[in-house]
């Protein structure tokens, strides 16, 4: 389920939030990148190579996964907001912000965060991907998912190794992080009509079967600068298959920014 790699993390001085697994430190840009719901920061290790020396890449890690697997998982999107804003780095790198899915509604979240002076300035992009504007909620829902719930929904959007729904022992490991995180899900509140100042790319795979391209282009609402929407091939995790892509469309939108 973590579909992330068991490589060592390299810590970057900025705290226990935050992961850096390539040699990238004196990029001209930053990009800080979110996991999904019950994932890992070493998701992002593939993509961090891609963008390798160009861009530096830094991986958000929750608490109650991987190397924070002793402390207690957060159950609310502000407080896993809150816990970044307060780690990310104030050097004056320019830097953009990558979700997939919860953490697109993470990112997004710090992103309205950063206005403030003694912070680290304004993202110069968000990318928001596998996720809505508006959170998910299945029709009716209206507390917290249940284990069978969060399985069923699991195998639903696929990409998760059948092994995992027949082993107990895995499922002990993932499912305090999944309960947690889909806490998270059910108790956000979009906030109003007020947009972000920077340009928002929202990208999904053409056979998500959660979200649809039309339902993606929501992101539009949330940003007074440009937006765009790539679709790309896949289901809800596409970015397995299609880390190329993505570096490709990492890159060139950041090349298209001010100053670089």
């Amino acid at each position: 389920m973590d579909r992330g790699t068991t490589r060592a993390p390299h810590k970057t001085g900025a705290g226990v939030w935050l992961r850096r697994y390539h040699d990238s430190a004196a990029a001209p840009v930053r990009l800080v990148c979110f996991p999904f719901a019950g994932g890992s920061a070493s998701y992002y290790f593939g993509l961090s190579g891609l963008l390798a020396p160009g861009i530096e890449v830094l991986s958000v890690q929750y608490p109650g996964r991987q190397d924070r697997h002793a402390e207690p998982c957060l159950e609310s999107v502000a407080e896993l907001a809150d816990g970044v804003v307060g780690q990310l780095p104030c050097d004056g790198k320019p830097f953009a912000l990558f979700g997939h899915s919860l953490g697109a509604i993470v990112a997004f979240e710090v992103a309205r965060r950063l206005p403030g002076p003694a912070g680290p300035g304004l993202p110069v992009h968000l990318f928001a991907s596998g996720g809505l504007a508006r959170p998910y909620r299945p029709a009716g829902r209206s507390g917290a998912f249940g284990d069978a719930e969060i399985l069923a929904h699991l195998r639903a959007m696929g990409g998760t190794d059948e092994r995992f729904f027949s082993s107990p022992e895995l499922q002990s490991l993932i499912l305090p992080a999944l309960r947690a995180d889909y806490r998270a899900v059910a108790s956000y509140e979009a906030p109003g009509p007020g947009r972000l100042e920077c340009p928002i790319t929202a990208l999904i795979g053409d056979a998500d079967e959660r979200t649809s391209p039309e339902e993606a282009a929501t992101w539009r609402e949330r940003t007074g600068a440009a937006f765009e929407l790539r679709v790309l091939p896949g289901g809800h995790f596409y970015i397995d298959g299609c880390q190329k892509q993505v570096a490709a469309v990492v890159t060139a939108a950041l090349a298209a920014g001010p100053g670089f």
